[in-house]
């Protein structure tokens, strides 16, 4: 693969590839795939249509990954990509997806990348999708993920969603349909700053007997950035669903948690919690008497808040 010292950095940021990784991977640079490779018991084929991925994991397959990562560094560039993945009874797999954008030009940089999941009985997931953005340039880095979640009967997934740095504007759209004894765990980590922009939309359908979800954001809202975490659980069967916001506001920024709760069997068990503040005083004094001045106190918390 050829590819700069910029393109190499993000690579790190959003995938932690410091090398052509083991395993299934395809690394798309600059609106096109510069290194690509199946396994085994992984398949990655380009859709028809040149606009992304077909994966498809075997039923059986265990310990093996598969990266899709993206990155950006020419200004301008705007595509949408859409990735399905087809993931075999039993299999046991990691999914690490992202984009990161340079932006040092006077154009708008735009990804949109469109991940679907079919998982069959007993299969599990690990999927983690991180987005960073740097760069100089006038132009915005936007990215809107959207991801489409469909779980068959006691199957799992674990989500890891993660955007710390330098997103001008992201809208992050997740639906979910779960079958019986299905499992869907999300964990969000978001930091938002200057005059950034985030939008988090979750809409859960616990369709299935048995079936539970657990959606987390934690978030910090910095500067005059702007967030909103919309997360919507529907209980359709005997089911558990649990969503959760913890968000920290600083300087002028704001935040606006929106749960949505809807029992649709007597059976389905609902909760939503929310919970918005600043830093208290009491933790940025602790830790300047251990010699942190007030800047590296607060980035000691938000550090920890966010890990």
């Amino acid at each position: 693969m050829q590819l700069d010292e910029i393109q190499k950095r993000l690579l790190r940021e959003v995938a932690d590839l410091h090398k052509v990784p083991d395993g299934a991977y395809n690394i798309r640079a600059n609106g096109k795939s510069v290194g690509r490779s199946s396994s085994a018991h992984i398949e990655i084929e380009p859709r028809e249509d040149g606009a992304g991925l077909t994966v498809r994991v075997q039923p059986g397959t265990k310990n093996e990954s598969v990266h899709i990562p993206v990155v950006m560094s020419q200004s301008g560039i705007k595509e949408v990509v859409y990735n399905d993945f087809f993931i075999g009874e039993g299999a046991d797999v990691l999914i690490v997806a992202g984009c990161g954008i340079d932006n040092c030009g006077p154009k708008d940089s735009q990804h949109d990348g469109i991940h679907r999941f079919w998982l069959e009985k007993g299969a599990h997931v690990r999927y983690v999708e991180k987005h960073y953005g740097s760069g100089d340039g006038a132009g915005k880095r936007i990215l809107n993920p959207g991801t489409e979640v469909y779980l068959g009967e006691d199957s799992a997934m674990e989500m890891e969603m993660v955007q710390i740095k330098g997103v001008d504007d992201t809208v992050r759209s997740t639906k979910a349909e779960l079958g019986r004894g299905a499992k869907l765990v999300v964990r969000e980590r978001l930091m938002t700053h200057d005059s950034q922009n985030a939008i988090s939309n979750y809409e859960v359908l616990l369709d299935g007997e048995g079936s539970s979800a657990d959606v987390v954001s934690r978030s910090v809202a910095k500067g005059n950035s702007f967030q909103k975490f919309d997360a919507k659980l529907v209980g359709n069967a005997p089911c558990t669903g649990h969503t959760e916001c913890d968000s920290i506001i600083m300087e002028n920024g704001r935040i606006l948690a929106v749960p949505g709760l809807e029992a649709n069997h007597i059976d389905a068990a609902l909760v939503h919690e929310a919970a918005i503040g600043k830093i208290a005083g009491d933790q940025i004094i602790k830790l300047e008497t251990l010699g942190l001045t007030e800047k590296e106190a607060e980035e000691q918390i938000i550090n920890g808040f966010l890990k």
